[in-house]
């Protein structure tokens, strides 16, 4: 499973030994594997400064964890084309999310445990912030260059009442430079082909003959030019019209169609190697091979603050392991952090029993109303997701699946 249970206890004898039961307990049943969790000692400062944090770190951990998955999902939507490779972009400090959480060390480089708590609390915040600040403005350019491309795509996928026509008009299919001479584009439904033939010269005076060509098709229709005297345009329109022939409005400028394809052309480069991953041919002897390992700089960054983002969460997680282990057992600071690793999803109920079995003497009052659902105790409101007889925090990977 990719849930973690981060927990503590007291650091006193008895609760060693309870520690080392539900170590016993739970490695024999196969109910979870548990190791150590290192939490440095902060600079406690006052209980009521503590209370503050606690609720503090509350909200900081809600919005670590939204950022993260929001910058997780970024990487799989710009991973569009290999989404098999997204997780190799979701790491933390170079490791898979699972080792660096079952291996985590406080960073006293970065977060120096010597400062006071709220000092560390704020460098976390801000640099989330800053994070968060980041993704939105580059994010936002990605969704532009992303629309702006889905709407060219749009128009060169449509039937050909809409579609763009740059892609399908060549300069031979046009009389220009004519003082006197235009020429029209007409969609024509397939089934009246014929009638087309038969008819378009005679829609109007001054048709040049034989001058119609089929040009382009969809599904359901086609694309055909005919050249006529500019003075009776409007009147072979009313009259196609009539005859359910429709003249597609369409001046051909060259320079305008050769914009146009150019700005496909660079939107889609920029899509591909500027914000996606790219996919490069490389040789080993006489083996070649394709690597997807070449980024762009949104990927990059995504990758890079991603893992700022997690570290920093998981950070965030021992600190209020911390703060409520002092709030919880109180002065001087003594108290054994554990996480746990469920095993399989059917054992968590029997795997919660067995923690609130272990450690109901921290608290009796409410470990009974944990163990025994049934028994209402007046004046308290209890339940197994609001409280526990020991400090609880999950850390819930699959959120990022």
């Amino acid at each position: 499973m990719s849930e973690f249970w981060l927990i503590s206890a007291p650091g006193d004898k008895e609760n060693l030994q309870a520690l080392e039961r539900m170590n016993n307990v739970t490695s024999k049943s196969n109910l979870s594997h548990n190791t150590k969790f290192a939490i440095p000692d902060f600079k406690v400062g006052t209980l009521d400064s503590l209370v503050g944090l606690s609720d503090e770190l509350g909200k900081l951990d809600t919005f670590a964890e939204s950022l993260i998955k929001r910058m997780a999902q970024s990487v799989v939507e710009v991973m569009e084309d290999s989404k098999g490779k997204v997780h190799e972009n979701l790491l933390a400090n170079g490791v898979d999310l699972t080792s660096f959480v079952t291996h985590f060390e406080w960073d006293m480089a970065k977060y120096p445990a010597k400062q006071p708590l709220m000092n560390v609390v704020d460098t976390l915040a801000k640099q989330l912030a800053q994070i968060e600040t980041d993704l939105k403005s580059r994010t936002a350019a990605y969704s532009v260059l992303k629309t702006n491309l889905e709407n060219l795509e749009k128009k060169s996928t449509g039937n050909l009442f809409t579609r763009t026509l740059s892609d399908i008009v060549s300069k031979e299919d046009f009389v220009l430079d004519s003082e006197y001479l235009t020429t029209l584009l007409v969609i024509v439904p397939k089934s009246s082909y014929a009638q087309w033939q038969k008819t378009y010269e005679s829609l109007s005076d001054m048709v040049v003959p034989r001058s119609t060509k089929l040009i382009a098709e969809d599904n359901e229709a086609g694309l055909f030019t005919v050249t006529l005297f500019r003075k009776v345009t409007e009147d072979f329109k009313v009259k196609a019209k009539e005859n359910k022939f429709i003249v597609r409005e369409f001046y051909y400028d060259e320079n305008e169609i050769k914009r146009e394809r150019e700005e496909m052309t660079r939107l889609l480069s920029d899509k591909k190697q500027q914000y996606q991953t790219s996919c490069v041919a490389l040789k080993k002897g006489s083996t070649t091979y394709r690597d997807h390992k070449v980024k762009g700089p949104l990927l990059r960054w995504l990758k890079v603050n991603f893992s700022e983002a997690f570290i920093a969460w998981i950070h965030i997680k021992a600190l209020r392991v911390f703060v409520e282990s002092v709030l919880r057992y109180g002065l001087p600071v003594n108290f054994q952090a554990v996480l746990l690793q469920p095993q399989k999803k059917s054992a968590t109920k029997r795997l919660r029993e067995v923690l609130n079995s272990v450690f109901r003497h921290l608290d009796e009052v409410a470990a009974a109303s944990l163990l025994d659902a049934s028994v209402e105790i007046p004046g308290l409101q209890l339940s197994n997701q609001d409280y526990f007889p020991y400090v609880y925090f999950q850390i819930d990977l699959s959120l990022l699946d």
